[in-house]
């Protein structure tokens, strides 16, 4: 069974940077697709950046220019640097990912990412 960890969420004022990490138990070359994504209270949960095996990225419109996704192969994790945070980004980060042999999806346990005003 795959295993996402994910950690770096916590508490930072409007402006600052936050870097979110996502540790996974499998070789992270078997997923086709690595991501992020949030959840605000009372909202549904949104995309927030991918990356793919072959390096394409994608980010809602929302944090383009202010969020970088990347996978890093020797240590089987996925970051989310986030710089210039808004109280809108305030909502709890999930790690997702999905397995280019089965396309099954996998999902973390979320970590709080709050920011203040």
């Amino acid at each position: 069974q795959v295993q996402l960890v994910e950690s770096g969420g916590g508490l930072v004022q409007a402006g600052g940077s936050l870097r979110l990490s996502c540790a996974s138990s499998a070789n992270i070359f078997s997923f086709s697709t690595m991501g992020w994504y949030r959840q605000a209270p009372g909202k549904q949960r949104e995309l927030v950046a991918t990356a793919t095996n072959g390096g394409s990225t994608h980010y809602a419109d929302s944090v383009k220019g202010r969020f970088t996704i990347s996978r890093d192969y020797t240590k089987n994790t996925v970051y989310l640097q986030m710089n210039s945070l808004k109280p809108d980004d305030t909502a709890v980060y999930y790690c997702n990912s999905e397995s280019r042999f089965s396309q099954q999806q996998y999902w973390g346990q979320g970590t709080q990412v709050t920011v203040s005003s």
